[in-house]
């Protein structure tokens, strides 16, 4: 029964992230703070092994799970990478689309982008820059996306009707990078 114990009192440190009281632990679990400190020592024993990166450590009558100090470098590591999504063309695309025909259905997206677009439409919603708005009046009920107030933020826009207007000079310089593309495209 001590190793259930020794689960439980993991997944407590573990889940709670800041130091939680013997007390606390020992009336959870039903058992004696007595026992609580006990198991914990036999935990801290196992944990000293240096293929374990964490630890428990004791603070003024309450534990706490925390990384050993050797591994602090492989976390700097971690941290320092950065965390922002790249936006690749096909998803800015797609976001182009969403933003400057919202509400808009997948189907539509597809229509216009001439290929499914499932996965962009996902990505985009995992990135929080577009967002289900709705549902469509219409059989099957399609969903409706929109942007969100994150992809505002991102892209420095205070409302989506303050989006940039695309005139037809823009539209004529599409045309000609699309072309130029086509014909590069083309002669690989």
């Amino acid at each position: 029964m001590e190793s259930n114990y020794e689960a439980q009192i993991e997944a407590i440190l573990f889940t709670m992230g800041d130091s939680v009281e013997i007390s606390k632990i020992a009336a959870a679990l039903e058992i004696k703070t007595s026992e609580v400190k006990e198991i914990v020592q036999g935990m801290q024993e196992k944990l000293e092994d240096t293929s374990r990166g964490i630890k428990i450590i004791e603070l003024d009558g309450a534990y706490q799970m925390c990384t050993k100090p050797e591994m602090y470098e492989t976390l700097i590591k971690v941290a320092k990478q950065p965390k922002r999504q790249v936006l690749t063309d096909v998803l800015m695309e797609t976001l182009s689309i969403i933003a400057y025909k919202q509400p808009i259905t997948k189907s539509e997206i597809e229509r216009i982008r001439g290929v499914k677009s499932d996965f962009a439409v996902n990505k985009l919603v995992e990135y929080q820059l577009v967002e289900e708005v709705g549902r469509m009046d219409t059989p099957g009920r399609p969903l409706l996306f929109g942007t969100t107030e994150e992809f505002l933020r991102r892209f420095g826009v205070d409302s989506p009707e303050h989006l940039p207007i695309v005139g037809p000079e823009m539209i004529e310089e599409f045309k000609q990078e699309a072309e130029e593309e086509v014909t590069l495209k083309s002669n690989d």
